[in-house]
Protein backbone atom coordinates (compact mmCIF):
# COMPACT_ATOMS: atom_id res chain seq x y z
CA UNK A 1 0.00 0.00 0.00
CA UNK A 2 0.90 3.70 -0.68
CA UNK A 3 -0.19 7.21 1.26
CA UNK A 4 1.37 10.60 1.43
CA UNK A 5 0.47 10.53 5.35
CA UNK A 6 0.13 7.50 7.47
CA UNK A 7 -1.34 8.01 10.80
CA UNK A 8 -0.53 5.82 13.78
CA UNK A 9 -3.26 5.73 16.23
CA UNK A 10 -7.09 6.18 15.68
CA UNK A 11 -7.76 8.07 18.17
CA UNK A 12 -9.41 11.97 17.95
CA UNK A 13 -6.16 13.00 17.10
CA UNK A 14 -5.14 10.98 14.21
CA UNK A 15 -8.78 11.26 13.09
CA UNK A 16 -9.19 14.94 13.54
CA UNK A 17 -5.30 15.26 11.16
CA UNK A 18 -6.93 12.46 8.49
CA UNK A 19 -9.98 14.30 8.41
CA UNK A 20 -8.62 17.79 7.56
CA UNK A 21 -6.08 16.64 5.19
CA UNK A 22 -8.58 14.45 3.35
CA UNK A 23 -10.71 17.78 2.85
CA UNK A 24 -7.48 19.52 1.31
CA UNK A 25 -6.72 16.31 -1.53
CA UNK A 26 -3.67 14.56 1.05
CA UNK A 27 -4.02 10.84 1.72
CA UNK A 28 -3.62 9.38 4.61
CA UNK A 29 -4.16 6.06 6.04
CA UNK A 30 -5.13 5.83 9.55
CA UNK A 31 -3.76 2.37 11.72
CA UNK A 32 -5.76 2.00 14.72
CA UNK A 33 -4.82 -1.42 17.32
CA UNK A 34 -7.75 -2.09 19.13
CA UNK A 35 -11.68 -2.40 17.32
CA UNK A 36 -13.68 0.84 16.90
CA UNK A 37 -15.62 0.01 19.55
CA UNK A 38 -13.38 -0.59 22.15
CA UNK A 39 -11.89 2.95 21.70
CA UNK A 40 -15.54 4.52 21.36
CA UNK A 41 -15.92 2.78 25.15
CA UNK A 42 -13.17 4.49 26.34
CA UNK A 43 -14.42 6.97 29.17
CA UNK A 44 -12.19 10.68 28.50
CA UNK A 45 -12.37 14.23 28.88
CA UNK A 46 -14.98 16.51 27.65
CA UNK A 47 -13.73 20.31 28.15
CA UNK A 48 -12.68 22.17 24.84
CA UNK A 49 -10.69 24.82 24.19
CA UNK A 50 -12.23 27.65 21.70
CA UNK A 51 -9.25 26.32 19.73
CA UNK A 52 -9.87 22.85 19.10
CA UNK A 53 -13.78 24.00 18.67
CA UNK A 54 -12.73 25.74 15.71
CA UNK A 55 -10.18 22.83 14.30
CA UNK A 56 -13.88 20.54 14.34
CA UNK A 57 -15.95 22.90 12.27
CA UNK A 58 -12.95 23.11 10.05
CA UNK A 59 -12.92 19.76 9.63
CA UNK A 60 -16.52 19.87 8.71
CA UNK A 61 -17.40 17.74 11.91
CA UNK A 62 -19.40 20.11 14.27
CA UNK A 63 -22.78 20.11 13.57
CA UNK A 64 -23.20 17.67 16.76
CA UNK A 65 -20.83 19.13 18.93
CA UNK A 66 -22.94 22.90 18.33
CA UNK A 67 -25.87 21.16 18.64
CA UNK A 68 -26.05 18.96 21.77
CA UNK A 69 -22.21 20.44 23.61
CA UNK A 70 -22.57 22.90 26.13
CA UNK A 71 -20.56 26.12 26.00
CA UNK A 72 -19.69 27.56 29.73
CA UNK A 73 -18.22 31.47 30.37
CA UNK A 74 -16.81 30.44 33.66
CA UNK A 75 -16.47 28.04 36.35
CA UNK A 76 -16.07 27.57 39.82
CA UNK A 77 -13.29 26.88 41.89
CA UNK A 78 -14.34 26.45 45.83
CA UNK A 79 -11.92 26.40 48.96
CA UNK A 80 -14.15 24.99 51.92
CA UNK A 81 -16.92 27.02 52.19
CA UNK A 82 -15.51 30.02 49.92
CA UNK A 83 -16.24 29.75 46.15
CA UNK A 84 -15.42 32.35 43.50
CA UNK A 85 -16.60 32.38 39.64
CA UNK A 86 -14.15 32.46 36.89
CA UNK A 87 -15.95 34.64 34.48
CA UNK A 88 -13.80 33.11 31.15
CA UNK A 89 -15.50 35.17 29.04
CA UNK A 90 -15.65 38.22 30.55
CA UNK A 91 -11.26 37.82 30.94
CA UNK A 92 -10.85 36.74 28.00
CA UNK A 93 -12.71 39.47 25.54
CA UNK A 94 -16.00 36.35 24.99
CA UNK A 95 -13.68 33.72 24.96
CA UNK A 96 -15.59 30.18 25.90
CA UNK A 97 -14.92 26.44 26.62
CA UNK A 98 -17.32 24.14 25.19
CA UNK A 99 -18.34 21.06 27.36
CA UNK A 100 -18.65 17.80 24.70
CA UNK A 101 -17.63 14.29 25.74
CA UNK A 102 -14.27 12.62 23.78
CA UNK A 103 -16.20 9.65 23.26
CA UNK A 104 -19.03 11.55 20.90
CA UNK A 105 -16.20 13.72 19.28
CA UNK A 106 -14.66 10.44 18.43
CA UNK A 107 -17.71 9.03 17.27
CA UNK A 108 -18.10 12.28 15.46
CA UNK A 109 -14.63 12.19 13.75
CA UNK A 110 -15.64 8.23 12.71
CA UNK A 111 -18.90 9.40 10.97
CA UNK A 112 -16.90 11.42 8.99
CA UNK A 113 -13.91 9.18 7.66
CA UNK A 114 -16.70 6.98 6.89
CA UNK A 115 -18.47 9.17 4.75
CA UNK A 116 -15.63 10.85 2.85
CA UNK A 117 -14.27 6.86 2.58
CA UNK A 118 -11.32 7.72 4.87
CA UNK A 119 -9.17 4.42 5.29
CA UNK A 120 -8.89 3.52 8.60
CA UNK A 121 -7.93 0.05 9.67
CA UNK A 122 -8.80 -1.58 12.92
CA UNK A 123 -7.36 -4.39 15.16
CA UNK A 124 -3.97 -3.88 13.85
CA UNK A 125 -0.84 -5.96 15.22
CA UNK A 126 2.82 -5.36 15.53
CA UNK A 127 3.41 -2.36 13.82
CA UNK A 128 6.84 -1.29 13.28
CA UNK A 129 8.09 1.84 11.28
CA UNK A 130 11.29 1.73 9.11
CA UNK A 131 13.79 3.98 7.26
CA UNK A 132 12.32 7.24 9.22
CA UNK A 133 15.29 9.17 7.91
CA UNK A 134 14.88 8.01 3.98
CA UNK A 135 12.45 9.92 1.79
CA UNK A 136 10.18 7.10 1.64
CA UNK A 137 9.62 5.91 5.15
CA UNK A 138 7.60 3.03 5.77
CA UNK A 139 5.11 0.62 7.87
CA UNK A 140 4.68 -3.15 8.29
CA UNK A 141 2.08 -4.25 10.82
CA UNK A 142 -0.46 -7.41 10.35
CA UNK A 143 -4.49 -7.12 10.41
CA UNK A 144 -5.44 -11.07 11.02
CA UNK A 145 -3.04 -12.96 9.18
CA UNK A 146 -2.73 -10.27 6.23
CA UNK A 147 0.57 -8.73 6.49
CA UNK A 148 0.96 -5.20 5.20
CA UNK A 149 3.56 -2.84 4.38
CA UNK A 150 2.85 0.91 3.90
CA UNK A 151 5.02 3.36 1.80
CA UNK A 152 4.92 6.65 2.92
CA UNK A 153 5.85 10.41 2.97
CA UNK A 154 5.51 11.16 6.30
CA UNK A 155 4.49 9.22 9.40
CA UNK A 156 2.36 10.48 12.13
CA UNK A 157 2.39 9.16 15.90
CA UNK A 158 -0.58 9.83 17.41
CA UNK A 159 -0.46 6.69 19.36
CA UNK A 160 -0.51 7.56 22.73
CA UNK A 161 2.20 7.02 25.68
CA UNK A 162 2.25 2.78 24.83
CA UNK A 163 2.72 3.03 21.09
CA UNK A 164 5.18 2.06 18.86
CA UNK A 165 5.65 5.62 17.58
CA UNK A 166 8.02 7.01 20.55
CA UNK A 167 9.50 3.92 21.38
CA UNK A 168 11.31 4.12 17.52
CA UNK A 169 13.50 7.04 17.90
CA UNK A 170 16.71 6.19 19.18
CA UNK A 171 17.66 6.35 22.41
CA UNK A 172 20.48 8.99 21.61
CA UNK A 173 17.99 11.30 20.59
CA UNK A 174 14.94 11.13 22.87
CA UNK A 175 15.08 13.14 26.05
CA UNK A 176 12.43 12.50 28.02
CA UNK A 177 11.00 14.61 31.19
CA UNK A 178 8.04 13.06 33.95
CA UNK A 179 6.93 14.01 37.01
CA UNK A 180 4.23 11.46 38.99
CA UNK A 181 2.55 12.77 41.79
CA UNK A 182 1.28 10.66 44.83
CA UNK A 183 -2.38 10.71 43.96
CA UNK A 184 -4.56 9.72 41.43
CA UNK A 185 -8.42 10.76 40.52
CA UNK A 186 -11.26 8.06 41.04
CA UNK A 187 -14.14 9.25 38.60
CA UNK A 188 -17.33 8.15 38.46
CA UNK A 189 -19.80 8.52 35.44
CA UNK A 190 -23.84 8.26 36.73
CA UNK A 191 -27.19 9.36 35.15
CA UNK A 192 -27.64 12.29 37.67
CA UNK A 193 -28.28 16.07 36.80
CA UNK A 194 -25.21 17.91 37.57
CA UNK A 195 -24.98 19.59 40.92
CA UNK A 196 -24.11 23.04 38.82
CA UNK A 197 -24.21 24.24 35.32
CA UNK A 198 -20.47 25.23 35.29
CA UNK A 199 -17.55 23.08 36.55
CA UNK A 200 -16.46 23.19 40.50
CA UNK A 201 -12.81 22.65 41.53
CA UNK A 202 -12.73 22.08 45.20
CA UNK A 203 -9.73 22.15 47.47
CA UNK A 204 -10.43 20.94 50.91
CA UNK A 205 -8.93 19.70 54.05
CA UNK A 206 -9.90 16.36 52.90
CA UNK A 207 -8.14 16.69 49.36
CA UNK A 208 -9.52 17.87 45.56
CA UNK A 209 -12.94 17.08 44.48
CA UNK A 210 -14.37 17.98 41.04
CA UNK A 211 -17.72 18.48 39.93
CA UNK A 212 -18.13 18.24 35.77
CA UNK A 213 -20.68 16.87 33.48
CA UNK A 214 -21.31 15.10 29.85
CA UNK A 215 -25.00 16.59 29.79
CA UNK A 216 -28.49 18.18 31.24
CA UNK A 217 -28.39 14.08 32.47
CA UNK A 218 -24.79 12.90 32.53
CA UNK A 219 -22.77 13.47 35.58
CA UNK A 220 -19.11 13.24 35.88
CA UNK A 221 -17.46 13.37 39.47
CA UNK A 222 -14.22 13.40 40.80
CA UNK A 223 -11.99 12.94 43.97
CA UNK A 224 -8.68 12.69 44.47
CA UNK A 225 -7.17 9.40 46.45
CA UNK A 226 -3.97 8.10 47.23
CA UNK A 227 -2.08 6.25 44.41
CA UNK A 228 -1.91 3.07 45.39
CA UNK A 229 -5.84 3.20 45.54
CA UNK A 230 -7.89 0.49 43.56
CA UNK A 231 -11.68 0.75 42.11
CA UNK A 232 -12.84 -1.82 43.77
CA UNK A 233 -12.07 -0.30 47.49
CA UNK A 234 -14.61 1.91 46.70
CA UNK A 235 -18.50 1.74 46.76
CA UNK A 236 -20.67 3.94 45.40
CA UNK A 237 -21.83 5.22 48.83
CA UNK A 238 -18.07 5.46 49.90
CA UNK A 239 -17.58 7.60 46.84
CA UNK A 240 -20.35 9.70 47.78
CA UNK A 241 -19.75 10.36 51.19
CA UNK A 242 -16.20 11.37 50.18
CA UNK A 243 -17.27 14.12 47.80
CA UNK A 244 -19.73 15.67 49.48
CA UNK A 245 -17.08 16.34 52.88
CA UNK A 246 -15.13 17.85 49.96
CA UNK A 247 -17.76 20.36 48.83
CA UNK A 248 -19.14 23.43 50.31
CA UNK A 249 -22.37 22.67 51.74
CA UNK A 250 -24.33 24.90 49.86
CA UNK A 251 -23.23 22.18 46.65
CA UNK A 252 -23.68 19.27 49.09
CA UNK A 253 -27.59 20.16 49.61
CA UNK A 254 -28.04 20.31 46.17
CA UNK A 255 -26.13 17.16 44.99
CA UNK A 256 -28.04 14.29 43.30
CA UNK A 257 -26.38 10.44 43.80
CA UNK A 258 -27.26 7.75 41.91
CA UNK A 259 -25.67 4.20 40.60
CA UNK A 260 -22.39 4.57 38.90
CA UNK A 261 -22.29 3.40 35.57
CA UNK A 262 -18.30 4.02 35.39
CA UNK A 263 -15.98 4.31 37.70
CA UNK A 264 -12.37 4.14 37.33
CA UNK A 265 -8.66 5.65 38.49
CA UNK A 266 -6.36 8.13 36.46
CA UNK A 267 -3.31 8.59 37.93
CA UNK A 268 -1.45 11.94 37.71
CA UNK A 269 1.69 12.12 35.85
CA UNK A 270 3.64 15.07 33.86
CA UNK A 271 5.43 13.96 30.72
CA UNK A 272 7.29 15.61 28.02
CA UNK A 273 9.29 13.90 24.81
CA UNK A 274 11.61 15.42 23.11
CA UNK A 275 12.18 16.25 19.86
CA UNK A 276 9.06 15.79 18.31
CA UNK A 277 10.26 15.05 14.80
CA UNK A 278 12.64 12.34 14.05
CA UNK A 279 13.11 12.34 10.19
CA UNK A 280 10.02 11.94 8.65
CA UNK A 281 8.20 11.08 11.81
CA UNK A 282 7.02 13.52 13.66
CA UNK A 283 5.30 13.01 17.62
CA UNK A 284 1.62 14.21 18.46
CA UNK A 285 -0.45 14.40 21.46
CA UNK A 286 0.02 11.24 24.20
CA UNK A 287 2.79 9.58 22.42
CA UNK A 288 4.46 13.18 22.73
CA UNK A 289 3.23 14.69 26.19
CA UNK A 290 0.85 14.20 29.25
CA UNK A 291 -0.35 16.51 31.67
CA UNK A 292 -2.47 15.72 34.59
CA UNK A 293 -6.45 15.91 33.97
CA UNK A 294 -6.03 19.47 36.22
CA UNK A 295 -7.56 22.38 33.83
CA UNK A 296 -7.95 19.83 30.42
CA UNK A 297 -5.32 20.23 28.93
CA UNK A 298 -4.72 16.65 27.82
CA UNK A 299 -6.62 17.02 24.48
CA UNK A 300 -6.33 20.12 24.17
CA UNK A 301 -2.54 20.20 23.88
CA UNK A 302 -2.72 17.33 21.21
CA UNK A 303 -5.01 19.51 19.21
CA UNK A 304 -2.17 22.44 19.03
CA UNK A 305 -0.04 19.56 17.68
CA UNK A 306 -2.71 18.78 15.06
CA UNK A 307 -3.23 22.54 14.21
CA UNK A 308 0.45 22.83 13.58
CA UNK A 309 0.75 19.69 11.67
CA UNK A 310 -1.93 20.02 9.55
CA UNK A 311 -1.10 23.48 8.19
CA UNK A 312 2.27 22.46 7.65
CA UNK A 313 1.48 19.11 5.77
CA UNK A 314 -1.04 21.48 3.08
CA UNK A 315 1.63 24.19 2.70
CA UNK A 316 4.53 21.17 1.70
CA UNK A 317 2.06 19.60 -0.70
CA UNK A 318 0.11 22.29 -1.76
CA UNK A 319 2.90 25.56 -1.86
CA UNK A 320 6.16 23.42 -1.84
CA UNK A 321 7.06 25.09 1.32
CA UNK A 322 8.48 23.02 4.24
CA UNK A 323 9.14 25.99 6.85
CA UNK A 324 6.10 24.53 8.87
CA UNK A 325 7.49 21.11 8.99
CA UNK A 326 10.59 22.75 9.55
CA UNK A 327 9.66 24.64 12.51
CA UNK A 328 7.04 22.02 13.93
CA UNK A 329 9.10 20.91 16.93
CA UNK A 330 9.95 24.69 18.32
CA UNK A 331 6.17 25.51 17.87
CA UNK A 332 4.48 22.76 19.01
CA UNK A 333 7.04 21.64 22.43
CA UNK A 334 6.83 25.76 23.17
CA UNK A 335 2.87 25.36 23.94
CA UNK A 336 3.24 21.99 24.82
CA UNK A 337 5.43 23.53 28.07
CA UNK A 338 2.81 26.79 28.65
CA UNK A 339 -0.08 23.76 28.76
CA UNK A 340 2.73 21.71 31.25
CA UNK A 341 2.99 24.75 33.42
CA UNK A 342 -0.66 25.48 33.59
CA UNK A 343 -1.66 21.86 34.52
CA UNK A 344 1.16 21.69 36.42
CA UNK A 345 0.05 25.14 38.50
CA UNK A 346 -3.60 24.24 38.93
CA UNK A 347 -2.87 20.91 40.72
CA UNK A 348 -0.27 22.24 42.76
CA UNK A 349 -2.95 24.63 43.86
CA UNK A 350 -5.82 22.62 44.73
CA UNK A 351 -4.47 19.29 45.72
CA UNK A 352 -3.81 17.68 49.46
CA UNK A 353 0.06 16.83 49.16
CA UNK A 354 0.60 13.97 51.37
CA UNK A 355 4.42 14.41 51.93
CA UNK A 356 4.17 18.59 52.12
CA UNK A 357 5.56 20.61 54.56
CA UNK A 358 3.55 23.30 56.73
CA UNK A 359 5.46 26.10 54.83
CA UNK A 360 4.11 25.08 51.33
CA UNK A 361 0.77 24.05 52.94
CA UNK A 362 0.63 28.00 53.57
CA UNK A 363 2.05 29.33 50.98
CA UNK A 364 -0.49 27.12 48.76
CA UNK A 365 -3.23 28.88 50.96
CA UNK A 366 -1.50 31.75 49.70
CA UNK A 367 -1.48 31.42 46.16
CA UNK A 368 -5.31 30.63 46.69
CA UNK A 369 -5.80 34.10 48.53
CA UNK A 370 -4.20 36.35 45.91
CA UNK A 371 -6.04 34.47 43.00
CA UNK A 372 -9.45 34.81 44.53
CA UNK A 373 -7.84 38.92 45.28
CA UNK A 374 -6.59 40.01 41.92
CA UNK A 375 -7.91 40.38 38.68
CA UNK A 376 -5.00 39.99 36.86
CA UNK A 377 -4.30 36.74 38.36
CA UNK A 378 -7.85 35.78 37.21
CA UNK A 379 -7.11 37.21 33.86
CA UNK A 380 -4.17 34.98 33.19
CA UNK A 381 -6.23 31.78 34.54
CA UNK A 382 -8.69 32.34 32.02
CA UNK A 383 -7.09 33.13 29.65
CA UNK A 384 -4.75 29.70 29.79
CA UNK A 385 -8.14 27.73 30.74
CA UNK A 386 -9.83 28.80 27.28
CA UNK A 387 -6.64 28.05 25.37
CA UNK A 388 -3.57 29.91 24.54
CA UNK A 389 -3.30 30.85 20.68
CA UNK A 390 -1.75 28.27 18.08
Amino acid sequence: MKTQVGIIGGGPSGLLLSQLLHLQGIDTIVLEKHSRDYVLGRIRAGVLEHGFVKLMRLAQCAARMDSEGEIHDGFFIADGERKRRIDLAGYTGGQSVMVYGQTELTRDLYEARDKLGGTVLHNVEDVQLHALTSDVPQITCRTGTDHIQIDCDYVVGADGYHGVSRKSIPDNVLTEYEKVFPFGWLGVLSETKPVSPELIYAKSARGFALCSLRSRVLSRYYIQVPSGDRVEDWSDEAFWAELKARLPADVTDSLETGPSIEKSIAPLRSFVAEPMRYGNLFLAGDAAHIVPPTGAKGLNSAASDIYYLYHALVAHYQDGDDAGLNSYCEKALARVWKAQRFSWWMTNLLHLFPDRIAYDQRLQQTELDYLFASEAAMKSLAENYVGLPF
